[in-house]
């Protein structure tokens, strides 16, 4: 059954089959849309269920079925109107009767240009909310006084912001104000969700000033938000205090690659600098180590994928002493160690290349330096050597064929 075919069947139901979301603001956008989410108007739900006997039922709260369209299952959902009673996501009432009109679903959505939809029939856009007007002007801005019944929808609107690069008009900013008190007992399984989905975007830093800026950022990520003011050395970072620095730092990784872990990995390398005692600032002698604590706790809060976490810790304890490393020994044991954190040389690069603006040459070339490095063999190893010594000596042959390489190439 092709998308059509599946109209026409829902047409002679006498209802009207929509695409909504996310595919229709793209669509707009002249972005190439994604998924598709479907909707149904003026269908009662057993005659949908009699007539597509093989849709599985999905939802719990209201129905969402997937039907099979042109060989993929696509969720098809039952328009409906949401009425707040309790707390969070899950304190709604839900009325999805056949007489819910597309008009009152979209007015239920969050922000205008996510409440647009395209009847499948004939192609026509439905937009009582003017979200293309927005899209034009690059706005997010809520539907109504209702996006701030789902608190999350505060976080979604910031990380929509970097995003699409598009700006949040100032109504809607207060809104998500108005969201501080009820997201502290949102799930943070949701927050890590908005987060993540922020990471992957082009320029991360958005979806942080964005929190700033409706009073947020204390309450969902407050080891970022606890390095504002804290000053720096202005010779060294003239771009500002350590959350200016930690913004720079995290878009700067985003440049460079996708891993989402280096990039979380780029903005917690500073963490300590949040603790910094106000009589020891402009300086963070020790952050490295007060970065560890910090990164631990928040790990507590809301739990982290193992990448995620390890990568950090091991980007705060070392991203200081790349360089400055000058002996040899120290600089063969640094790049053994470098060589098992789970970012790889490439993901611990980023992160030391956007703070330091450059690598040391042994990292900058550290595939050369390893290839010698491991080019130690114990089958070469004196035969009366045991224990030890056998280490000792393992060592002392690469740093002897380490500064070789250094030799060759001076």
């Amino acid at each position: 059954m092709n998308e059509m075919e599946f109209s026409q069947k829902i047409d002679d139901l006498g209802g009207t089959l929509y695409i909504v979301g996310g595919w229709v603001r793209d669509k707009i956008r002249g972005v190439i849309p994604k998924d598709k989410d479907f909707v149904i108007c003026h269908v009662k739900e057993d005659d949908f269920k009699q007539n597509f006997p093989k849709a599985k039922k999905v939802g719990k709260s209201f129905p969402v079925y997937l039907v099979k369209i042109e060989d993929k299952e696509c969720e098809v959902a039952f328009a409906r109107k949401e009425r707040k009673t309790g707390i969070g996501y899950t304190g709604f009432i839900v009325d999805y009767d056949e007489k819910v009109t597309i008009e009152e679903d979209l007015y239920r959505r969050d922000t205008t240009m996510n409440s647009i939809a395209y009847r499948v029939r004939d192609g026509k856009i439905i937009d009582p909310y003017k979200g293309r007007e927005d899209i034009e002007k690059r706005y997010i801005k809520a539907v109504s006084h209702h996006f701030k019944e789902d608190p999350v929808r505060a976080l979604r609107a910031a990380r929509q912001a970097c995003e699409l690069n598009f700006k949040i008009n100032e109504d809607t900013v207060n809104l998500m104000r108005a969201c501080r008190e009820e997201i502290k007992s949102e799930p943070q399984e949701r927050i890590f969700n908005e987060l993540q989905r922020a990471l992957k975007t082009k320029k991360p830093s958005i979806f942080f000033r964005s929190l700033v800026k409706a009073d947020l950022l204390e309450i969902l990520f407050p080891e970022i938000y606890a390095l504002i003011g804290k000053t720096q050395p202005v010779a060294f970072h003239p771009e500002g205090d350590a959350f200016e620095h930690t913004m720079e730092i995290v878009d700067l990784v985003a440049d460079m690659t996708d891993d989402v872990a280096v990039r979380f990995a780029g903005l917690v390398h500073d963490l300590g600098k949040g603790v910094t005692p106000k009589e020891m600032l402009p300086h963070h002698y020790g952050h490295e180590e007060k970065g560890l604590a910090v990164l631990k706790a928040w790990n507590k809060r809301m739990t982290l994928p193992k990448k995620w976490l390890q990568g950090g810790l091991f980007v705060i304890k070392e991203h200081m002493r790349a360089a400055r490393l000058g002996k040899v020994g120290k600089i063969v044991d640094f790049l053994l160690t470098v060589e098992k954190n789970p970012l790889g040389f490439a993901g611990f690069n980023c992160v030391i290349l956007a703070d330091s603006k450059s690598l040391p040459y042994y990292l900058a070339d550290y595939h050369s330096y390893l290839q010698k490095i491991h080019s130690v063999s114990m089958k070469n190893c004196p035969a009366n050597l045991k224990g030890k010594a056998i280490g000792d000596w393992i060592r002392n042959e690469q740093i002897k064929l380490f500064k070789q390489n250094i030799e060759v190439e001076a």
